[in-house]
């Protein structure tokens, strides 16, 4: 598989916690999926996850190079983790169909936090279109 595109975002813990506070459920509910906010809702910090969680989003839309426009919905893009804990990227609608025409097979993130940040870095894979050379 070869490296074909990558993304990255920082969002700070007061932008997402100001966007709850003014809009509520109608912020979450439109942004982030009910794995998500299950995810988000079982820990202490929750605006720390979904933060973490809205970079990877972002992330992932300037890897696709789109931004969010159109019929791209927030909730394309899932974010959930594998039993080992490492998130994983889930995509449907419009998102999917755009990551299939650039022949994306595969969407590897990372996500990381500091005391007032999450930083997410996504890199897009796609088979190689060249023969393996011996």
């Amino acid at each position: 598989m070869d490296i074909i595109a990558h993304g990255i975002d920082l969002v700070d813990f007061p932008r997402i916690e100001q966007m709850i506070e003014r809009h509520g459920d109608r912020f979450v509910d439109r942004v982030f999926t009910a794995a998500e906010k299950q995810y988000a809702g079982s820990h202490r910090n929750s605006v720390e996850k979904y933060a973490g969680r809205f970079a990877a989003k972002e992330a992932i839309l300037k890897l696709i190079g789109t931004g969010w426009r159109g019929r791209i919905g927030w909730t394309d893009i899932e974010v959930v983790n594998d039993p080992a804990g490492r998130p994983e990227v889930r995509l449907s609608g419009e998102v999917q169909q755009i990551a299939q025409r650039l022949r994306i097979r595969q969407i590897s993130i990372s996500i990381t936090h500091t005391a007032n940040f999450a930083i997410a870095s996504a890199v897009a894979l796609a088979d190689s279109n060249e023969p393996e050379r011996l």
